[in-house]
C-alpha cells in the first residue's frame, strides 16, 4: 500500500508531539512493506531543531512553499492507495483540494492529533485554520487521537461520516530500558513542553512536593519554560530532551510523572504518547486522572493516580521494590498493547474496513492490501 500524509512534522520533536508518533507509526508500516510519503513544510523554528534526518521506512519531502511540491504531490497523490492531512498541516486546504481532485480513487483521511484542541478552540469561537474549509464530511475516514466523547463531538460539530480512535504509541525499538544517565537522576521527574493549562496540575504535583521535600532530586525536562517559572533548589532543568535522550531520561527516574493537558484530560480516552514511552522503558509512572486511563493502564497496578500534593508524596515514599514492580507491569501492559507495530495494524485494518464499505472508486486499494507484508527497505530521499 502507498500512503501519503501531509503533516505537521516528522523531523523535529521540538515543542510538538507529532513526529516522534510519526517515526514510530511509519517504521512500523515500512516493516510491513508499505511505502509512506510524508510532505513536511519546512519552517525555520523545525529546521533550527531538527533531530531525526534517517528515514530508512519513509521519503520525507521538505518544501518551503506549496508551489514548489505541487506537482510532486499531485503525482504522489495520485498514485496513493490512501491519503492523509493531519492537524497542524500548514497546507491544511492545499492539501485537501489537492487529494480531492488528483486522487479520487484513494481514501481521504483526515487525523486530528490535537482533537480536544480543535474542539475547545471551536467552543472559545476561534477559527480552527488546519481544519479543511470544506469540512471532515467528505472524507472516508477522520482519525482522532482522543477516544470517548470526542469522537462524538467529532461528528456532530463536522458532519463526519466515520470516525476512529488511533491513539498514542511507542516503538520499543527506540524506548527501552538503558543505562541512567547522572544528569537526569531524579526521585521524580517531568518531561513534558510547556503549557499554562498544564501548569496548576504541574504546582501540584511536582512543584509542591519539592518544595516540602528538600533533600529529594527533581529533574524537569522540556522547551518553552518561561523565566519566571517557580524553580526550587532542588528542581534540575534539561531544555529539550531529544528523543533519543528519552530513555535516559526515563531510566534515570525513580518515578516519572505525566500531566495531561486540560482540554485532553476534559475530554478523556487521551494517553500520552509520554505514558507510553516512559512506560516501555520500564519507568513507574505518576500521572494526573481522567476518565478512560484504566482502558490502557490499570490504576495501582500498572500506574499510580495523583489528583493532591498529598497523592504525589504517597507514590515518592514506596519502596523500591514497589515502584519496580509497577514499573515492570506498565512495561508488560505496553508491550502487549500500545506499541507502533500495534496502531499500524489497527491503523491498515481500518483503512481496509472503509474500503470495503465505500463506494467506488476504490478498487485499486483492495490489491493494495493483499501485497506482502514482508518487511522492506525504502531508501530515504530528502528532496
Amino acid at each position: 500500500m502507498k500512503l501519503v500524509i501531509f503533516g505537521l512534522t516528522l523531523s523535529s520533536s521540538w515543542g510538538n508531539g507529532h513526529a516522534t508518533l510519526w517515526r514510530g507509526l511509519l517504521a512500523a508500516l515500512g516493516r510491513r512493506g508499505h511505502e509512506v510519503i510524508f510532505f513536511e513544510r519546512d519552517v525555520p523554528y523545525y529546521a533550527a531543531h531538527r533531530d531525526f534526518t534517517d528515514f530508512p521506512d519513509a521519503q520525507l519531502v521538505l518544501y518551503k512553499d506549496w508551489a514548489e511540491v505541487a506537482q510532486q504531490a499531485t503525482r504522489h497523490a495520485g498514485e496513493a492507495d490512501a491519503a492523509l492531512v493531519t492537524s497542524y498541516c500548514p497546507d491544511t486546504n492545499a492539501a485537501t483540494n489537492l487529494i480531492f481532485d488528483s486522487a479520487p480513487a484513494a481514501l481521504h483521511v483526515f487525523y486530528d492529533l490535537d482533537t480536544p484542541v480543535t474542539l475547545s478552540r471551536l467552543d472559545a469561537g476561534e477559527v480552527v485554520d488546519y481544519v479543511p474549509t470544506l469540512g471532515l464530511r467528505e472524507f472516508d475516514l477522520v482519525l482522532s487521537y482522543t477516544g470517548g466523547a470526542a469522537l462524538t463531538e467529532v461528528r456532530r460539530r463536522f458532519g463526519a461520516r466515520r470516525v476512529a480512535a488511533l491513539y498514542g504509541h511507542v516503538d520499543p525499538r527506540t524506548h527501552h530500558p538503558v543505562a541512567s544517565n547522572g544528569r537526569a537522576r531524579a526521585d521524580l521527574s517531568y518531561l513534558g513542553t510547556y503549557a499554562p493549562d498544564r501548569q496548576a496540575t504541574l504546582e501540584r504535583l511536582f512543584i509542591e512536593p519539592a518544595r516540602l521535600r528538600p533533600a529529594e532530586r527533581f529533574v524537569l525536562g522540556g522547551a518553552g519554560y518561561p523565566q519566571d517559572f517557580p524553580w526550587t533548589s532542588n528542581i534540575w532543568f534539561v531544555q529539550h530532551v531529544a528523543p533519543a535522550e528519552h530513555p535516559a531520561f526515563f531510566c534515570s527516574s525513580r518515578l516519572t510523572l505525566n500531566v495531561t493537558r486540560a482540554d485532553m484530560a476534559a475530554m478523556g480516552y487521551c494517553p500520552s504518547g509520554r505514558l507510553f514511552e516512559a512506560a516501555a522503558c520500564g519507568t513507574p509512572l505518576l500521572s494526573d486522572g481522567w476518565e478512560g486511563l484504566e482502558r490502557f493502564f490499570l490504576p495501582g497496578e500498572e500506574i499510580l493516580i495523583a489528583d493532591t500534593t498529598a497523592d504525589a508524596l504517597t507514590a515518592l515514599d514506596l519502596s523500591d521494590a514497589e515502584l519496580a514492580r509497577i514499573g515492570a507491569a506498565g512495561r508488560e501492559r505496553v508491550l502487549s498493547e500500545h506499541t507502533s507495530a500495534h496502531r499500524a495494524g489497527q491503523l491498515l485494518a481500518l483503512l481496509e474496513d472503509v474500503r470495503t464499505s465505500r463506494p467506488e472508486p476504490a478498487k485499486q486499494l483492495a490489491a493494495a492490501v493483499e501485497r506482502s507484508c514482508s518487511p522492506a527497505t525504502h531508501s530515504c530521499r530528502r528532496i
